[in-house]
């Protein structure tokens, strides 16, 4: 399918599309296009990679022109842009609802304008039962898509979203943190310990991106089965790993975090399609009569739980060691 094709990538020069790239720039894709408004990010990535097949479009998904424009000629979208930082978000929602909802608008608008067969955008678990702006935004993000995926003719352009929790090592995650803690001689300091949270890496965000660009139907959203673990002891196993004797710090829970992450709502598992190492949760199919909202209902609902770190499997201390020693930021961390 990506045969001397055009690939855009929105927020290209983060951690995701650093993950594609390793993954894409040998195939047969005859243009990858890094689309984001870091100039200096850009750069960087350009320098480091060399590589003519890379072309490099400064813009912003707010702007629905330089979009609309970076997308002439494109054939499929991974729409990875956003404001991710639950904190930034808190303090600046409508700066999340700019970039998170209006800018993933421009993007889906602009790429059935433009004949883009297919987008996949990438939303977050924090979009499950929200309780922060990010996760609100994000939400939206995911109604949006779902709305627009009606007005698509399939023929021409398929939206469809792809739904994880923690990536490993991903830029602003914790395990970056507690390594620069371990390395300055510092606390690790950790919010409760008996939170939980998904892992995941970046190699299988990539993954779920492309089972859903592949297999996706309009207004589908795919999920990856994820084991999770505690903060706890994710903050232990690294200590271990570097033979560390620091203190373990509880500083308390922030404004607008969980105490756990849910991957899939009852409501949605209640429709969800299990595929083995995912879930596919499809378009609510309602159509525009509204009365229907009002005197049927599905029954049975009761029988379902929420996907959620803390129903899904539990690493011990042992296998979250094992896990994140696959990661190069890790290997290297712990030789520093």
């Amino acid at each position: 399918m990506f045969d001397e094709k055009v690939l855009l990538i929105t927020g290209g020069t983060g951690s995701f599309g650093n993950a594609v790239l390793d993954r894409f720039l040998q195939s047969n894709l005859a243009e990858i296009r890094i689309f984001s408004r870091d100039e200096k990010k850009q750069a960087d990535m350009r320098a480091a990679l060399n590589c003519d097949k890379v072309k490099f479009y400064i813009g912003d998904v707010r702007d629905y022109d330089s979009v609309h424009d970076a997308l002439s000629g494109v054939d499929f979208v991974f729409h990875a842009a956003a404001l991710k930082q639950v904190p930034s978000c808190e303090f600046y929602p409508m700066e999340a609802v700019k970039t998170n909802v209006m800018g993933a608008e421009n993007v889906m608008r602009a790429a059935m304008n433009q004949g883009v067969s297919r987008v996949v955008v990438l939303s977050t678990d924090k979009a499950v039962y929200p309780i922060n702006a990010m996760g609100m935004s994000k939400a939206m993000m995911e109604k949006v898509m779902v709305a627009k995926a009606r007005l698509c003719d399939p023929r021409k352009t398929v939206l469809c979203a792809t739904r994880y929790g923690n990536v490993m090592a991903s830029s602003g995650s914790v395990i970056p943190l507690f390594l620069q803690q371990l390395r300055d001689g510092q606390a690790l300091t950790v919010t409760d310990p008996q939170m939980t949270r998904f892992l995941m890496s970046l190699e299988e965000s990539v993954d779920l991106v492309l089972y859903a660009f592949e297999h996706a139907k309009p207004g589908d959203i795919f999920v990856q089965k994820s084991k999770a673990s505690t903060v706890g002891d994710l903050a232990e196993a690294l200590r271990q790993l570097v033979s560390a004797e620091h203190e373990i710090k509880v500083i308390g829970t922030r404004h607008g975090e969980k105490l756990y992450e849910s991957l899939v709502s009852r409501e949605e598992m209640a429709r969800a399609e299990d595929l083995g190492n995912y879930f596919r949760i499809p378009a609510d199919s309602r159509d525009l009569n509204y009365n229907k909202y009002f005197v049927e209902g599905q029954t049975g609902m009761s029988a379902f739980d929420d996907y959620t770190s803390h129903n899904t499997q539990r690493l011990s201390i042992e296998e979250v060691k094992q896990l994140v020693l696959r990661l190069g930021l890790i290997a290297e961390g712990v030789h520093a």
